[in-house]
């Protein structure tokens, strides 16, 4: 049954996408010129028609970070604390888009990792919306096929629990582990908009579990990666432009508040994210 696994994701990955989406994906990929493998297109926009207005979230994989940049410190960046985030617009529509080796791609969607950033996201559904040639798409097939298992496994099964619930649980349990702007209820609600995709992942992604690598951890996976996720938006302080306007927009969109920033706010996003949190923890509004 876990052989069927690779099949299920890369008939996924293969859906088509929307011809704007594509033409995004081809646009980021030629930024980075050959060292781009293959362009994942993944998120909440997946399922949405209507895109104007939206944030599309991207994943461009490279086969080496040295190659994928002009300027050396940003490879440097890439490589110590991976990824590097990148706004871009492109026919009217925005996008940000993260930046991995196809190395760390597959090493961050499995359990080898503590850190839920990548294998979280990847455990949903995603479509390859660019690629290189048929090697880098075997290997983002081989990479993706890793995530659902991942998630499984750390969250662990409770006796007698249904698989679905299992999929909430776990990703109830990614969610806890980073600083997210969602609402309530918003891990429960990516299984539940799919209900058939994750029925029909069960069977494999269970079987690819491997029985010698343990779960749990869940303290430490929270304290690593709510600190990660603070170094991370300092490394976007330097690396994305408008980031503290980004921020603000996410946060709004996604836990319902109206966070207007002021001038030193947007200049400075990294003072701006600490001068915000301590009232944002305390709403709620990231937890």
């Amino acid at each position: 049954m876990a052989e069927l696994l690779p099949e299920l994701v890369e008939a996924e990955l293969r859906q088509p996408v929307d011809p704007r989406v594509a033409a995004m994906a081809a646009a980021i990929a030629a930024k980075h010129g050959t060292a781009s493998r293959a362009v994942l297109f993944y998120g909440s926009c997946l399922r949405e028609k209507q895109l104007e207005g939206l944030m599309l979230d991207f994943y461009l994989i490279v086969s080496d970070y040295r190659s994928a940049y002009e300027k050396p410190w940003l490879a440097r960046a890439n490589q110590l604390i991976p990824p590097n985030v990148f706004p871009f617009q492109s026919d009217g529509l925005a996008a940000k888009y993260a930046v991995l080796s196809e190395r760390d791609f597959y090493r961050l969607n499995g359990p080898e990792t503590r850190s839920v950033s990548v294998w979280a996201r990847f455990a949903q559904p995603s479509r390859l919306a660019w690629s290189a040639d048929m090697a880098a798409q075997s290997s983002a097939v081989m990479a993706v096929s890793r995530a659902a298992p991942t998630l499984l496994a750390a969250a662990g099964r409770i006796k007698g629990e249904p698989v679905l619930d299992w999929w909430r649980r776990a990703f109830a349990l990614t969610y806890s582990a980073e600083l997210r702007a969602e609402r309530k209820g918003r891990a429960g609600s990516v299984v539940d908009a799919d209900l058939d995709r994750y029925e029909r992942f069960s069977p494999a992604a269970v079987a690819a579990i491997d029985p010698a690598i343990p779960g749990g951890g869940w303290l430490r996976r929270r304290v690593e990666g709510k600190l990660l996720s603070v170094i991370r938006l300092a490394k976007a302080s330097a690396t994305y432009a408008g980031g503290a306007e980004y921020i603000a927009w996410k946060i709004n969109r996604h836990a319902g508040t109206s966070i207007e920033l002021k001038p030193w706010q947007k200049r400075h996003p990294l003072l701006a994210a600490i001068s915000l949190l301590p009232r944002l923890l305390r709403s709620g509004a990231i937890r």
